[in-house]
């Protein structure tokens, strides 16, 4: 645990108490603040209560008492509308700050050779594997590395800082709409695409949330920006006329006079006074298409920004072990593979997979984000037949209608029951792709327990059974 610094003898509102609010919670008493906990949910509550917290209901606290509000990621602080917390907060004049916020005042008070590293990651796809991959280069190279933030482990749930530490933290725009001071040696904007508009008001109001990341950098640390979408070209071209830190640009689709970049495959790196070809991905299991390249190529140049071997980082790439729900293959059924791409949550998530296989059996839809999944109309002569599921189906269904096959199936077993058969009935190698291009929330808590469900199913298959219990025919 990382004890909170700067609010000693204080009182720290703290609301939203899953698990960030409650790692927080601890590092703050752990630096002797004083918290008041609670959270809309009365399940929440009751859970904080059986690890011991006592609440504190803020709907009727006197919020003058408090120096801080630490606002969970989840809550929202702008859009659609400000939580009633934050409304109570500003009425009182209250600080609000989330907790990579709090991990920055940390890192910032303590003496210089007790300051660890640390690498943030941002971006609208990709920012788990990158912040992952990075962790495991690191790792690899013998530096004494923790990964977490929005991926893993709560930031204040890894272990105490010290000098030689690397932390390795993935970053959500929710979470840097609630942090100012973060000073990052290496920060990481994969790229930007249209997501959590609802959160953020519009496309500027996103974009500025990731810009956050960089906003405290200076001499001596690395920038790496991707330049493969219009966003990341900017923000390249806007920092770089800043002149104010290292930058490299990383590409998966073009060569560059300078930075690191993936044509065909192979990994170059022109960050130095010539280019070099440090790797050949398509060697790298774990990282399959023109996306994992991106998120190779990022977290080569990262390594490169905390002064690890370029030849060491070139071999980590390729003992990377993946990530679970990210183009995750499950088993292979006969002729038939399952892959499981559920963290895939928006379009331009799932046109990545989409990409990466010539023809698939794809299983999509849940709760709908804006624009659905018209932006993938180019990838569709791959579909042989798309399964829909969830508040979705419709909707999909008639995008797709004369130009896929489709049928609905209401729910994940179901679909991968379905798309087993038709693949199966085909007699060729086939993919069945669950890559829903939605959120989770009409039918799951989150992704994870949305792939944990397509996992379930193609056990039940592999086993000999249907998703619903039946004998399953075509199992092999």
């Amino acid at each position: 645990m990382i004890p909170v610094r700067g609010f000693e003898g204080k009182t720290v509102a703290v609301f939203g108490l899953a698990r960030t609010g409650l790692a927080a919670a601890r590092a703050l008493e752990a630096g002797k603040a004083r918290v008041a906990l609670w959270d809309d949910n009365p399940r929440t509550r009751a859970a904080a209560e059986a690890e011991g917290f006592t609440l504190t209901d803020l709907t009727s606290a006197d919020w003058s008492d408090f120096a801080a509000l630490m606002l969970s990621p989840g809550v929202p602080l702008t859009h659609p509308r400000p939580h009633w917390t934050v409304e109570k907060a500003r009425a009182q004049g209250v600080e609000i700050l989330g907790d990579i916020e709090l991990f920055a005042r940390t890192v910032n008070a303590a003496p210089e050779h007790r300051r660890p590293k640390v690498v943030a990651i941002t971006g609208t796809n990709g920012k788990s594997t990158t912040t992952a991959l990075i962790g495991h280069v690191c790792a690899e190279a013998g530096r004494d590395v923790r990964v977490g933030g929005n991926i893993g482990s709560a930031v204040f749930g890894l272990d105490d800082m010290h000098g030689g530490a690397v932390y390795v933290l993935e970053l959500s725009s929710y979470q840097l709409d609630l942090t100012s001071s973060l000073k990052a040696d290496v920060t990481v904007i994969l790229n930007i695409s249209p997501d959590h508009l609802e959160r953020h008001g519009d496309m500027e109001g996103y974009v500025a949330a990731k810009k956050r990341i960089l906003a405290n950098q200076g001499k001596g640390d690395t920038a790496v920006i991707g330049v493969d979408d219009a966003w990341g070209q900017m923000i390249c071209t806007e920092i770089t006329a800043a002149n104010r830190r290292t930058i490299v640009p990383v590409s998966a689709s073009k060569a560059m006079s300078r930075g690191v970049y993936v044509l065909d495959g192979l990994l170059y790196d022109a960050s130095g006074e010539r280019t070099v070809e440090v790797a050949d991905l398509k060697r790298a299991r774990s990282l399959p298409g023109r996306h994992n390249w991106q998120n190779a190529a990022a977290a080569f140049a990262a390594a490169r920004g905390l002064g690890v071997d370029p030849a060491a980082a070139a071999r980590a790439l390729m003992t990377f072990p993946g990530l679970a729900h990210r183009m995750e293959t499950l088993g292979v059924v006969g002729k038939v593979r399952f892959v499981n791409d559920s963290k895939a949550t928006n379009a331009d998530a799932a046109r990545q997979a989409l990409s990466s296989y010539p023809q698939v059996y794809w299983i999509a839809g849940g709760q709908p984000k804006s624009g659905g999944i018209d932006d993938l109309a180019d990838l569709f002569p791959r579909v042989v037949k798309a399964y829909l599921v969830g508040e979705a189906a419709p909707a999909f269904e008639q995008t797709l209608e004369g130009k896929a096959a489709t049928v609905r199936c209401g729910t994940i077993p179901a679909a991968a029951e379905a798309a087993f058969r038709d693949a199966e009935a085909s007699g060729k190698d086939a993919i069945v792709l669950l890559s829903p291009a939605c959120a989770s929330f009409d039918q799951f808590a989150d992704f994870e327990q949305r792939g944990d469900a397509f996992r379930a199913a193609v056990n039940a298959i592999a086993a000999g059974q249907t998703p619903s219990g039946r004998e399953s025919r075509g199992a092999a």
